[in-house]
C-alpha cells in the first residue's frame, strides 16, 4: 500500500510538471536528428545553361540530399524555377499554393505581397525558439542579416537576408586590343569614352575588315538601368542625402535619383549617332544574341555584371575572343564616368542579397531551418563553392583556390554554385586575403590581372545602402512586377526615340510610372523616414 501511494505521488508530481507528457511522446529530435523522416522542397534557379546539368538533380544536389538525410533525417527535393523570370514564376507558384517549402528571390516586394495575404510564414518565433539548433546560420548572417526585415512594430519577420559576401555590382568593359590597335588611351571621362566609341565606329574596317558592317561600338540590353548604371548614375549629384537615397531608393536601379534623366539622354544621343547596338530592344531576358556578338568580336564596349566577360570557363566571352583573335584580345574594366565632384562613385547595395522565406504552406519549418543551417556551415558551403580538390579546384602554394574547368556531372551551373549556397553570395575560403587571391584565379583561361582590376574598380569609391527599419511600406505591396516592367519599357523607348522626342517620351513614361504607384511609394517612404529617423 505504501509503495502504491509513493507511485501515485510520483505520477502526480510528473503530471503537475508536464514531464509525464514529455516522456510519453516521442521527442521530435534525438541527438539533433528527427526520429521520423521529414520531407521538404527547396527552390533552385534554372539558368538554362548550355552544357549544364539539371539544376534539381546533379552532383551537388546529391551532396546536400545525402548530408541532410544523414545528419537530420530530412529528405530534400529541389524544384527548378527559371532564373530570368523567377519573380513571375514564384508569383504563380505562391498564388497556386504550390511554392516550395524553402523559397528564394531577389524581390522582397513579392514576399510582402503574399505576406499581406497570409501566404508567408512569420520566421521570428521559429528563429527564436530554435536558435540553439542553428549556430552556423547565426554565425554566417548575424543578427543584422537575419533580422534585417523585422517589422519594428509588429515584430514579424517574413524573410532572412542572405549575405552579400563579395559586394560587387557592375563594370564598364572595353576591348583592350582595339584601344591598342587605334592608339587610344584608356578613357577616363565621359567625353573620352564617347570619342572612343566614335573612333570604333569610324574605323570599323581597320578593326573588323570584311565584317566592318557588323561592328557595334557600344552594346546594351532592354534592362537599360542595370546595364548602364555607371554612366547614368554619374549624373547623380554627389550631395545626394541619405534621406533622398532611402525615399527614392526603392527601385534598385536608382532610377528615381535626381538628374538620372540626363544620363539616359546621353544614351539616346549615342543611339541616334549609331554608337549603340540597334537591335537591343528586341532581345529579352535569357536571349544569348548579345553574348554571341561579343564572342564573335563585334562589340567594342559594354557595361554588365562586374566579371561578366570572364564567366563560364572555356565558353566565356573572353576565351572565345582569344581563340578567335589571339592572346591580346579581350575586355578590360575601365572607369570613365566621374560625377559632379570628379568621383567615380558606385552605388552598391547593403551587404544583403537574396531573400529566403517559407510560404505558409510549409509544414516543416524546423526541418527547413536546419536545411539553411546545413548549407551555412563552413565545411558545406566551402565544398559547394569550390567542389573537389584536383577535380574542380587546386590549392596553390599561397593557399589560394584555383578553379578548374570541368564538364559533366560536376560542372557548376552558377559561379561558385551560388544557387545552392542561398545564404551567401560570394566566395568565402575562411581567409580574407585568400579570398581575393582565389577570386582572381577563379576564371579558367583568364589572366588574374583582368579579374583583379575588375574586382577593384567595381567597388572603388562605393557608397553602400543602409538599412532603415520602418516596417511595411504598404504602397510597395504588389508593385514588384508592374513598376519594374514600366521602368524597363519607358527607358528603352527613351533611348531609341529621335533626339527631338526624347524629353516627351521620357517625361511621359516617368509620369506614368509615378501615377501607377511610384509616387505613392515615395510619399509613404518619406513619411516613414521622418517618423522613425527625424
Amino acid at each position: 500500500m505504501k509503495r502504491t501511494l509513493v507511485l501515485l505521488l510520483l505520477v502526480t508530481m510528473l503530471l503537475g510538471n508536464g514531464l509525464l507528457a514529455a516522456f510519453a511522446q516521442t521527442p521530435e529530435l534525438v541527438d539533433g536528428k528527427f526520429t521520423t523522416t521529414r520531407e521538404i522542397t527547396v527552390e533552385i534557379f534554372d539558368r538554362a545553361n548550355e552544357g549544364g546539368s539539371k539544376p534539381e538533380d546533379n552532383f551537388y544536389t546529391d551532396y546536400i540530399k545525402k548530408g541532410m538525410l544523414e545528419k537530420y533525417n530530412v529528405a530534400v527535393t529541389y524544384v527548378p524555377v527559371p532564373r530570368w523570370t523567377e519573380v513571375d514564376a514564384l508569383n504563380n507558384l505562391l498564388a497556386a499554393g504550390d511554392a516550395p517549402d524553402v523559397c528564394v528571390t531577389y524581390s522582397y516586394p513579392t514576399i510582402q505581397t503574399y505576406a499581406e495575404m497570409g501566404g508567408v510564414t512569420d520566421l521570428a518565433p521559429y528563429l527564436s525558439e530554435h536558435k540553439d539548433l542553428l549556430p552556423n546560420l547565426w554565425e554566417l548572417l548575424g543578427d543584422q542579416n537575419i533580422y534585417w526585415d523585422l517589422d519594428p512594430e509588429k515584430g514579424t519577420l517574413w524573410a532572412i537576408e542572405a549575405k552579400l559576401f563579395v559586394n560587387k555590382r557592375i563594370n564598364t568593359f572595353v576591348r583592350e586590343d582595339w584601344l591598342k590597335k587605334l592608339n587610344i588611351a584608356e578613357p577616363k571621362t565621359l567625353e573620352e569614352f564617347e570619342a572612343m566609341l566614335v573612333a570604333f565606329r569610324d574605323n570599323a574596317e581597320t578593326l573588323l575588315g570584311a565584317d566592318k558592317d557588323k561592328l557595334i561600338p557600344y552594346s546594351t540590353s532592354y534592362d537599360v538601368s542595370w546595364r548602364n548604371d555607371h554612366l547614368i548614375t554619374s549624373f547623380v549629384p554627389e550631395g545626394l542625402t541619405e534621406k533622398e537615397a532611402y525615399v527614392r531608393g526603392f527601385d534598385d536601379r536608382r532610377m528615381l535619383f535626381p538628374n538620372y534623366k540626363e544620363g539616359v539622354r546621353v544614351l539616346n544621343k549615342w543611339y541616334n549617332d549609331n554608337l549603340v547596338w540597334k537591335d537591343f530592344p528586341v532581345h529579352g531576358a535569357g536571349d544569348n544574341a548579345e553574348d554571341n556578338l561579343m564572342k564573335a568580336g563585334y562589340v567594342g564596349a559594354f557595361t554588365h555584371n562586374w566579371d561578366y566577360p570572364y564567366r563560364n570557363g572555356e565558353d566565356s566571352i573572353h576565351a572565345n575572343l582569344q581563340r578567335a583573335f589571339g592572346p591580346e584580345a579581350g575586355y578590360i574594366a575601365v572607369e570613365p564616368f566621374p560625377n559632379d565632384e570628379g568621383i567615380y562613385r558606385k552605388f552598391l547595395a547593403a551587404p544583403i542579397d537574396r531573400k529566403v522565406f517559407f510560404p505558409a504552406t510549409n509544414d516543416e519549418p524546423l526541418a527547413s531551418l536546419l536545411y539553411l543551417d546545413f548549407i551555412s556551415t563552413m565545411e558545406n558551403r566551402r565544398f559547394l563553392q569550390i567542389g573537389e580538390e584536383g577535380v574542380t579546384h587546386e590549392v596553390q602554394e599561397n593557399g589560394a583556390i584555383k578553379t578548374l574547368a570541368v564538364q559533366g556531372e560536376k560542372i557548376m551551373n552558377s559561379l561558385n554554385n551560388i544557387d545552392y549556397t542561398i545564404t551567401i553570395n560570394g566566395l568565402d575560403t575562411g581567409d580574407a586575403e585568400k579570398n581575393v587571391l582565389s577570386i582572381a584565379l577563379g576564371y579558367a583561361s583568364v589572366e588574374p590581372r583582368y579579374i583583379e582590376r575588375a574586382f577593384e574598380l567595381s567597388s572603388k569609391d562605393a557608397r553602400y545602402g543602409k538599412n532603415y527599419s520602418v516596417g511595411l511600406i504598404q504602397a510597395e505591396v504588389g508593385m514588384n512586377t508592374s513598376l519594374p516592367n514600366k521602368r524597363d519599357t519607358f527607358l528603352t523607348q527613351s533611348v531609341v526615340a529621335p533626339v527631338d522626342q526624347f524629353d516627351q517620351v521620357y517625361d511621359s513614361g516617368m509620369d506614368d510610372y509615378l501615377s501607377s504607384g511610384g509616387q505613392a511609394i515615395i510619399d509613404e517612404r518619406q513619411a516613414a523616414y521622418e517618423k522613425y529617423y527625424e
